[in-house]
């Protein structure tokens, strides 16, 4: 267990790398988010947002990928 502080995906800035700690979405979401490669361990960066703060774009495993905050507010992450 790492003593880094969790924090929501949401809440990472532009340019700023993270690893995943853990997904608490359940059901369907919760498939969805694990089914996009967003799985605990893995290290993901921030690349920016919309101009209206909504979706996020991250880049993971080599690909970028768009999150709406709604589903990055069920993504923990370490810094």
């Amino acid at each position: 267990m790492s003593s880094l502080p969790v924090m929501t995906l949401r809440s990472l800035k532009k340019g700023q790398k993270a690893v995943i700690a853990d997904v608490t979405a359940d059901g369907e979401m919760g498939r969805r988010i694990r089914d996009m490669g967003l799985v605990p361990g893995i290290q993901i960066q921030c690349m920016g947002r919309a101009p209206l703060m909504d979706p996020v774009a991250l880049r993971l495993m080599g690909f970028t990928l768009t999150l709406r905050n709604r589903e990055a507010d069920h993504i923990n992450v370490r810094t």
